[in-house]
């Protein structure tokens, strides 16, 4: 795993730019701690920060070949578990390789194959190749868009990086947002393309960038499709057992110390299982870790959305699979922590307005990083599955909208609220969430002979794979590498999730429960309360004294009305949420405290351009 940027310019001599290529490549320091690099043409500059994974010595990049008609150049961040076979493939046609990294591997296909390497990759990936022999920018990411890939077209050519901050180190670009970037903050529906700076885009998941002195072209080289399903229960089951098996073996191979993030949900917990028992094979063991917070387990209050503590459940998968485990137990005081704040923030380069569960994954990740580079995680198995709890509620099935959006204001307060009367009435986010919705459905095809009830749950999962698991993709990537740790996420592997997008909706509830395939496949290998347990989200502290915190922060922040905070957030709003006394302070107005606090810290850190009309 990396960080990559880079500039392509037709007009200039970018050999006089070595200054600001390794601006823009120190940006991206956190995302590779353990050597850096920069290649430089007259009209490219590629740079990258390397996280070492495999091939500790042998993987430094850039990495070029040299061809006679010109060299070839490319800077990749990201997993190919394929690159074996791939490997074994073109040495049989002739290629030679110096190092045993998936990257080389990458490379040389694409010599080999050129812009149809893509389709032949299993991994998670972004990476861009500058290609001397007929001057062009190409520029690829994986299928589900597990890594972040973001690009800015200038007059005579391109700017490129993994993340927005390494794009806006590059003079050319003013960090600037309209209202359409604000609509995309605060939508909580990941927009295709939409990078919310202005003028900056993102490389679409399954989709090849490239940038010629004839413009910019994109392919679509995967997308998720509509076909039937002609397997029945028991082979569905076993089918994807088999490719867990595959995936998670695939997904386990590391020259550095790896682990598992379990939760004790069915996800985490079948990917830990199954680790486990592979790793046992050749005499390992898995070492696991799941985050708590001070007092929770034992003071724990049941909700709508969580009915359980995920203690219990860790410790019992940890005893079963005999893990090497560890909680990280949190409290209120980091969860709070501005530092942390803006060191999250800082990650995202947008202020997203998670709260405590985007500080606590900073958090957790930082101290898994003093233990392991490599973690694997089962995110995207609740998509995948059918795993939440709206899947099943009328309600959100009859909706004509993002599902998750549906209830989201209960479960976990509103923001829309916080703005000024000038903001609000300009900001329209329910047209833009609909347009969004609409486009988002006339991409999936219904299948010959489907019911009206398997085709709206189709519509569903097809919304969670394609808008839902970006938001949570992107804050997972953002928030490990931030401290320099790689998450894989098997359940994103599009073997998987091409096979049980495609089951109905029946086959995937077959025993009137929620992820029936993933339990039927996995029950094997785990202790029986977690096959019982009923699906519980990402935890969320229930201390007190976290809204504490906020309340003064927010207080602080009210003494300065000059902060730029306040050309969106109404002060008026913001003194009145903290009037009330700490405890009649709501899931809904702590939401919005956060969200406020998110925003000030962003300004601070980026002092963006609003432009507002």
């Amino acid at each position: 795993m990396c960080g990559i940027t880079g500039w392509v310019s037709f007009e200039r001599d970018l050999r006089v730019e070595q200054p600001t290529v390794e601006s823009m490549t120190e940006t991206m320091s956190c995302r590779g701690p353990d050597d850096r690099g920069t290649w430089v043409v007259e009209h490219a500059a590629l740079g990258h920060r390397r996280l070492a994974i495999i091939d500790l010595p042998g993987g430094r990049q850039p990495m070029s070949v040299d061809t006679p008609d010109g060299a070839v150049a490319m800077v990749y961040s990201g997993e190919t578990y394929n690159f074996g076979e791939l490997r074994e493939e073109l040495s049989g046609r002739g290629h030679r390789f110096v190092t045993q990294s998936d990257t080389e591997v990458v490379l040389h296909g694409y010599l080999e194959w050129g812009e149809a390497v893509a389709e032949r990759l299993n991994g998670m990936y972004a990476f861009a190749i500058w290609d001397s022999r007929v001057d062009r920018l190409v520029m690829i990411r994986d299928r589900m868009g597990i890594k972040p890939f973001y690009y800015y077209e200038t007059p005579d050519g391109v700017l490129f990086g993994s993340e927005p901050k390494a794009i806006l180190a590059n003079p050319l670009v003013e960090p600037t947002v309209t209202m359409d970037g604000i609509r995309e903050i605060f939508a909580f529906i990941k927009s295709p393309g939409h990078a919310v700076w202005d003028g900056m885009n993102e490389v679409h998941p399954g989709t090849v960038v490239t940038v010629s002195r004839a413009g910019l072209r994109t392919h679509r080289y995967w997308s998720l499709q509509t076909r039937p399903h002609t397997d029945d229960q028991e082979t569905s089951v076993a089918h994807v057992r088999e490719l867990l098996d595959d995936i998670v073996r695939r997904q386990l191979v590391a020259d550095v110390p790896r682990c598992t993030l379990l939760s004790g949900g069915l996800d985490s917990s079948a990917m830990t299982a199954i680790a486990a028992e592979q790793l046992a094979e050749v005499g390992e063991t898995v070492r696991s870790f799941a985050v708590d917070f001070v007092g929770q387990t034992e003071h724990f209050i049941p909700d709508e959305l969580r009915g359980t503590p995920d203690t219990p459940y860790v410790h019992d998968v940890a005893e079963r699979s005999r893990t090497n485990h560890r909680d990280i137990v949190l409290d209120s005081e980091h969860l709070a922590d501005p530092a942390v704040r803006r060191h999250m923030i800082r990650a995202r380069d947008i202020p997203v307005g998670m709260g405590d569960m985007d500080t606590s994954l900073y958090l957790l990740f930082k101290e898994i990083r003093k233990h392991s580079t490599v973690a694997l995680s089962g995110e995207s198995a609740d998509e995948v599955f059918g795993g939440y709890k709206h899947f099943f509620d009328p309600m959100v099935q009859q909706a004509n909208t993002f599902p998750w959006l549906v209830r989201f204001a209960e479960h976990f307060g509103d923001d829309r609220g916080i703005f000024t009367p000038e903001v609000m009435a300009g900001l329209n986010l329910n047209e833009y969430v609909k347009e969004s919705y609409d486009s988002s459905v006339a991409c999936i095809d219904r299948l010959d002979g489907e019911s009206d009830f398997e085709w709206r749950m189709r519509k569903v999962c097809y919304f969670h794979l394609t808008r839902f698991v970006r938001l949570l993709l992107d804050r997972k990537d953002r928030a490990s590498m931030a401290v320099g740790l790689e998450v894989r996420v098997p359940f994103c592997d599009h073997r998987l999730v091409e096979y049980v997008y495609n089951a109905p909706w029946s086959l995937k509830t077959f025993d009137g429960r929620e992820k029936s395939l993933l339990r039927g496949a996995a029950k094997d290998v785990l202790p029986q309360s977690v096959v019982d347990r009923v699906k519980s989200p990402y935890p969320s502290t229930q201390d007190p004294q976290y809204a504490v915190v906020l309340e003064q922060q927010c207080k602080e922040l009210l003494s300065d009305r000059s902060h730029p905070v306040f050309g969106l957030v109404s002060p008026d709003w913001l003194s009145q949420a903290v009037s009330v006394d700490t405890p009649q302070i709501t899931q809904m107005s702590r939401r919005g405290l956060e969200r406020t606090l998110d925003l000030a810290a962003w300004m601070d850190i980026y002092k963006p351009t609003l432009k507002l009309s």
